[in-house]
């Protein structure tokens, strides 16, 4: 899902900025649905991609729980 959301940015592997909010914000770039928590982390659905991806455990260091939807942009690191 990554690989599809950062394709359009030059040289994504050396590096990319991730926004995300649970909330819609002014510039969002993808949707993501919860499906289910496995034990293990929190399976979102990118409805723009047919694709579902993993967020690790660490996603709790921002929310209290896992949100019904995430709202990202992304775009090139600053300063590339």
């Amino acid at each position: 899902m990554m690989d599809r959301a950062v394709a359009d940015i030059p040289n994504a592997e050396q590096g990319f900025t991730l926004i995300f909010s649970a909330s819609p914000f002014p510039g969002h770039q993808f949707r993501l649905e919860w499906r289910r928590c496995d034990g293990w982390g929190n399976w979102y659905y990118a409805p723009q991609f047919d694709l579902e991806g993993g967020l690790c455990p660490a996603l709790l260091r921002y929310f209290d729980s896992a949100p019904k939807e995430l709202f990202v942009e992304v775009r090139p690191a600053s300063g590339k």
